[in-house]
Parts: structure tokens; sequence; C-alpha cells
């Protein structure tokens, strides 16, 4: 793949993961020129790691904004996705205290608010939905039009399949440095007007923006054999995000998601304090302990496969998109997802183009612009 030999590109990506194969699109869909560098693969790195779940997550209301406004845009591509691992699904949030359930209608309530269809379930609507539940659940909350989509293939398909995809090049095993923004690495790169960092790790290391640092947080997932129909949604904790995203340590949370071939993939993990991608036996013992309270015939289940990536996430949960700034001239970011890079990957893409050719933008890029930090960035 890529352009033919000489081709000066209007854009440069740096990293073929789903946010960099989104910004292409978008880059291209503006009648621009569009090269793609990846040391490795398309779609490799964070985007084969993870789950994949198309999600609205409202911890903030940027964070809400974002992933809603990412959510409808996958749902609008869906028709061309169908035959590429794009499926519909609802997930559940449960809880097993009651004391928590006062708590249920305000999540309902702040989606219903947003036009995301959320519907209260009490104990034995929530068994009638999932009987594989555990018995001590009280109650959960559904929420519809959540997807999955395998992200390898959606990116693939982005970058060359997809209607705009003739204005698209792909290099891959380009000498790209992961921690590198500047423009020494290809005659390509320095051919560029406008440089676009989709920089999810693969090794786990970061470099800092501004004076706060983006941190590699590193996560596992397990997928187990084949057991079709024992859950029917993708099931989260409802207090999955205060769970999972702690400030520092390690931190487990409750998330299963039924695949297509009919396993169960079952998560989450974080930790700050390791670039190591072996996978831990402790923690994943941990994460797999919380989950049986969820799903009590889990320890049951053949676990065949189990995995760790690494998520680069900013210090207020937010990613980076927008000019990196005077110390990086022409390069923009698209950095610091954490684990909401293959749901706000399209979003991202509007965001990111939207700022480069000077137009509105669909919802405010302001939450998001690198220039909320201080703007220095430290060179190797």
């Amino acid at each position: 793949m890529g352009h033919p030999h000489g081709m000066t590109a209007d854009a440069l990506i740096v990293c073929a993961g789903i946010v960099g194969a989104a910004c292409a699109a978008e880059l291209a869909a503006l009648g621009m020129r569009v090269e793609v560098l990846d040391a490795q693969s398309v779609g490799g790195g964070a985007t084969a790691a993870g789950m994949g779940h198309i999600v609205v997550m409202n911890d903030s209301p940027a964070e809400l904004a974002l992933s809603l406004y990412s959510r409808d845009l996958w749902l609008q591509l869906a028709p061309q996705l169908r035959a590429r691992r794009l499926r519909a699904l609802r997930h559940a949030l449960a809880r097993r205290r009651r004391r928590r359930m006062a708590s249920r209608p305000c999540h309902a309530y702040r989606y219903e608010a947003q036009g995301v269809s959320a519907e209260l379930l009490d104990a034995s609507a929530l068994r009638q939905c999932e009987p594989a539940v555990a018995a001590s659940l009280v109650g959960g909350l559904r929420i519809r039009h959540d997807s999955i989509v395998y992200a390898p293939t959606a990116g693939e398909w982005l970058l060359t399949q997809s209607p705009v995809s003739a204005k698209i090049g792909v290099r891959l095993g380009a000498p790209v440095r992961p921690r590198g923004y500047d423009r020494r690495h290809t005659r390509q790169r320095r051919a560029a007007r406008r440089t676009a960092c989709d920089r999810r790790e693969r090794s786990g290391r970061s470099r800092p923006v501004a004076h706060a640092a983006l941190q590699p947080k590193k996560g596992h997932l397990l997928i187990t054999d084949r057991y079709p129909e024992l859950i029917h949604h993708q099931l989260l904790e409802l207090g999955y995000i205060k769970s999972a995203h702690h400030a520092t340590g390690t931190s487990v949370a409750f998330n299963a998601q039924p695949r297509p071939t009919g396993q169960l993939l079952i998560g989450s993990s974080r930790q700050f304090d390791t670039t190591d991608a072996a996978v831990e036996v402790p923690v994943l013992a941990h994460m797999l302990q919380r989950a049986a309270r969820y799903l009590p015939m889990l320890p049951q289940l053949n676990g065949i496969r189990a995995w760790t990536g690494f998520r680069v996430a900013a210090p207020d949960g937010l990613p980076l998109i927008g000019p990196a700034g005077d110390h990086a001239p022409g390069v923009w970011l698209a950095v610091g997802h954490e684990g909401l890079g293959v749901t706000t990957s399209l979003a991202t893409a509007k965001l990111l183009a939207a700022q480069i050719v000077g137009q509105a933008a669909a919802i405010p890029v302001e939450p998001y612009l690198p220039g909320r930090f201080v703007h220095e960035v430290a060179h190797e």
C-alpha cells in the first residue's frame, strides 16, 4: 500500500490505529492527499487489544458529548460496515448493593436528557434479560444502541476500501519512533504540510505533554471458550468508571462482552505502575474474582487466552485533539483517548479536521484542546 513514489502528501498521519484511520479518512473526504505511516500493522497496538465496544459514557459533560457524537457517527456508518463485524448490542449496568439503587434514576435521567435511550430494570426484569447474573443483583440500567466493532477491520476498511481511500496511502514498516514529534523520520513526513499524530502506544511508553504527562494504563482482558447465549448484553457494573479509573495504582472493574463467536470477553483492569506487557496473574485473578461476583458461573468456564494492552491517558481523562503548539508548528494531536479510542475515533477525526481547515465543529472543541495544558513537550 502507498502513494506512487514521490507523491507529496497534504497531511501525514503517524500510526494506523483506529483513531489514525478515522483522521485519514476524514481529511481525505475534505480533498486532501493523506499518507499514513505505521511501524507495524493497520489496527495494531491498543486498537487490536481492546473490546471494540461503542458506548456512550457520561463521566463528564465533555466525555458524554464526544462519545455520543461519535456513537451516532458509527451508527450512520453501520450500513457500510455490517459485513465487517459492526453489530448492534445493548448493555446493562448492574450493581450488587441496594444502597446504590437510588443512583440509577440519576444515571437514566442524564442519558435521557441527551437523547440516549435508557431503561431502568428492577431485579426481576434484569434476570429476565440476563438469567446468568448473580441473584444478589438488585437492578440495572439498560442503554440501547450500543454496538461492537472489530476495530482493526474497520480501520483497514477506512484506509483501503472506503469511498475516499483512493486519496490515502499507507506505509507499513515505516521507521516511525513512538516518542518522536520531530520531522526527521522520512521524506514523506518532511513533504507533508500537516502532520497528525494518533499515538496509541504499543510499548506502554508515553512522553509528557506540558507539565502533566500522558500516562500509559496497562489493561488485561481474557476470552473464554464458546458459550453461546450465556449473556446477551455488554455487562458493566454501575460504578465502572469509579472502580476502573483510579488515578494511581491498580484497579479492576466488571465488564463482560458476548462476542459474535459465542465467546465471552472479560475485563477489565488498569495499572499505572508498569510498562511490562506480560500478563500478570495476580492482577488477572483479581479481575476475574470481581467478575465472578456478577457472573457466578464464570469460574466454571474455560478461559483460552489472556492478553494486555496499553491505553494512553491524559490527567483529566479527555483526549488531546488539536494543535500541538508553537514547539511543533504544523503538528496536530489526536492522542490520549484511554479506553474510549474506538468509540470516539470518528468524532475525534471530525473535530481535528474542522480545526485544520478552520470550520466550525459539531460540538465545542475547547475541552479537548492540547492547549489546556502548558505548551511544552519534552524532547529526548
